[in-house]
C-alpha cells in the first residue's frame, strides 16, 4: 500500500506537501484546484514503466494515453522550465526485501518492508530533452536507519554515479566509469549494475517500484456509453479501462473468481457480488450477463428494474448504471495490492446513491480473496457531500477507522495550489472545515427564510 505522495513543481502544484495517503483517500476542491493534477501526475508514472522506450525519462502521453501532458514546458509549474520536477513516493513491500554485500570480512545484509523513491527531472540543456537529476531509493524505515542507493547526475549532466550508503558495492576490478544515465527515471543501467559486485539486488529494487505503479488502475470521469452486445474473446482483461470499455470482459474474465466482504463473512461468486451492490445502490433489481446465444462470443447486459417488469437491455435503462458499473467492478476487479483511481464516480447518480457509494469503498478495502486480505487501496477525487457524510457516518460506528481514511482539500491560492489534510476523529467530525467547502449551505437556508419573510409581509400589506 502506498503510505505517502509529495509532488513540487507539476502543473498547479509548488508543492503538495507530504500527502498520506490512506486505504481510501479522498480529494475534494472546487474546479481546477489541483485535484486531477494529482491525479495525472500518478497515471504519468504508470504509462513511463509500461513504456517500451527504455530512453523516455517520463513517457508525457499522447492521445491514446490515460494522461497527455504535453511537453515539460506545459505542466512545469509555472511554465518554467528552468525548474526541476521532483517528487517522493513510499510504500508498504508484499514481502522482505534484501540487499547484501559480502567482503573479505564476511557479509552483511540490509532489508526492509518500506521502501522510499526520490527523483528530480529537468530538461536537458534547454533541449526540451529530459534528464534525471538525482533518483534515490530508500530501504527500511526512515531515512536514518534506511538502506539508500542513488544514483545522481555530474554538474555537466550529461554523466551519472552510483552511490550507496551504509551498503557498500565495490567496483569490479578492470570496469571502466561509463557514468550512463538511469534507465527511465528510476532505472539502473546494466553497465552500473554489471560493473559493481553485489549489485544484483538493485533490480529488485526496479522490479518492487515497476510493480507498485504496474498495480495502479484508473477509472475516469467519463465512463462510455453501453453497447447492445458486446464481443468476448475469452480473455480477462488487466482492468476495466479508463473509460469502462472493459467492463463486460472482466466480468466475463472473474466468473471462476469469489470474493469476501470482509472477515468472517461468506464468499459468494463475483457476478453475485456486482448485482448486490448495483441492487444496494438502488439502481436495478436484478442484473445479469447472457450469451445472446449457446455458444457464441457475443454477450448482453440484461437488467430489471425496480417494481419488476421484464428484464431489458442495459442500453434502455438509466444512464447512470452504465457509468457506476465499471466504478463497481474495478474496485473488486483489481489484483491484491492494487491502487484503484476513481476519478468523481458518483457522477449520475442520485444523492442516495451517492451515500451508497462509500460503503461500496468500505467494503472494497476490507474484501478477501481465497482467504486473504485483497488489500486493495482507492484513491477517489470527488464533488459528494453525499459521500463524504457516509463515510463520516461509518467511522462514528466503528465500521471504518479514522486512520482508514485520508481526506483533502484543494484550493488555489495564488499562483499555486493549496492543500489541506482535514482533521476527522475518531467520531468522523471534522475540526477544520474549510470556507465554503461544499458551498453555503447555512446561508442559502438563511437568505431563503429572509426572502420568505419579506415576501409574506409584503402580501400582508
Amino acid at each position: 500500500m502506498f503510505r505517502r505522495l509529495r509532488i513540487q513543481n507539476f502543473k498547479c502544484w509548488a508543492d503538495t506537501g507530504e500527502m498520506r495517503l490512506a486505504p481510501i483517500t479522498v480529494l475534494f476542491g472546487r474546479n481546477s484546484s489541483g485535484k486531477t493534477s494529482i491525479i495525472r501526475f500518478l497515471l504519468m508514472l504508470k504509462q513511463t514503466v509500461e513504456s517500451p522506450d527504455r530512453l523516455r525519462v517520463l513517457h508525457l502521453g499522447d492521445s491514446a494515453s490515460a494522461a497527455d501532458l504535453g511537453t515539460y514546458h506545459d505542466f512545469v509549474h509555472g511554465h518554467d522550465a528552468r525548474r526541476d520536477l521532483r517528487f517522493e513516493l513510499e510504500w508498504d513491500l508484499p514481502s522482505r526485501l534484501v540487499l547484501s554485500e559480502v567482503d573479505e570480512t564476511g557479509s552483511r545484509t540490509f532489508a526492509g518492508r518500506a521502501l522510499r523513491f526520490e527523483a528530480a527531472v529537468g530538461e536537458a540543456n534547454g533541449a526540451g530533452a529530459l534528464s534525471v537529476r538525482r533518483m534515490e531509493y530508500v530501504l527500511g524505515p526512515d531515512e536514518a536507519d534506511g538502506t539508500r542507493v542513488w544514483m545522481c547526475a555530474a554538474e555537466d549532466r550529461t554523466r551519472h554515479e552510483l552511490g550507496s550508503s551504509p551498503l557498500a558495492m565495490r567496483r569490479r576490478q578492470g570496469r571502466p566509469r561509463q557514468r550512463v544515465a538511469p534507465v527511465k527515471f528510476y532505472g539502473f543501467p546494466e553497465e552500473e549494475v554489471a560493473a559493481h559486485q553485489d549489485a544484483g539486488g538493485l533490480l529488485d529494487l526496479v522490479l518492487a517500484l515497476e510493480q507498485r505503479l504496474r498495480g495502479l488502475h484508473y477509472v475516469g470521469p467519463l465512463r462510455g456509453y453501453p453497447n447492445r452486445s458486446y464481443v468476448w474473446s475469452g480473455q480477462a482483461p488487466q482492468e476495466v479501462g479508463a473509460r469502462g470499455a472493459d467492463v463486460v470482459p472482466a466480468l466475463l474474465g472473474a466468473r471462476d473468481r469469489a470474493i469476501s466482504p470482509g472477515p468472517r463473512r461468506k464468499s459468494v461468486p463475483f457476478h453475485e457480488l456486482i448485482a448486490r451492490w448495483l441492487r444496494e445502490l438502488g439502481l436495478v433489481h436484478s442484473f445479469e450477463v447472457k450469451p445472446l446465444a449457446s455458444h457464441r462470443r457475443e454477450h448482453e447486459v440484461l437488467v430489471r428494474a425496480w417494481g419488476g417488469g421484464p428484464e431489458v437491455n442495459l442500453v434502455d435503462v438509466g444512464f447512470g448504471i452504465s457509468q457506476v458499473l465499471p466504478v463497481i467492478v474495478q474496485c473488486f476487479y483489481a489484483t491484491r495490492g492494487s491502487l484503484v483511481i476513481l476519478e468523481q464516480p458518483e457522477i449520475h447518480l442520485h444523492p442516495s446513491a451517492q451515500s451508497g457509494l462509500a460503503d461500496l469503498l468500505t467494503e472494497a478495502i476490507h474484501a478477501r480473496e481465497d482467504g486473504e486480505d485483497r488489500g486493495v487501496q482507492l484513491l477517489v477525487e470527488s464533488h459528494s457531500e453525499h459521500l463524504l457524510e457516509r463515510l463520516q457516518r461509518r467511522i462514528a460506528e466503528g465500521k471504518l477507522s479514522k486512520d482508514d481514511v485520508a481526506v483533502y482539500f484543494c484550493e488555489q491560492e495564488g499562483a499555486a495550489s493549496k492543500m489541506t489534510p482535514l482533521e476527522l476523529d475518531r467520531f468522523g467530525n471534522i475540526s477544520n472545515w474549510p470556507d465554503g467547502f461544499f458551498g453555503d449551505e447555512m446561508g442559502d437556508v438563511l437568505a431563503r427564510a429572509e426572502a420568505e419573510a419579506k415576501r409574506r409581509q409584503g402580501a400582508l400589506k
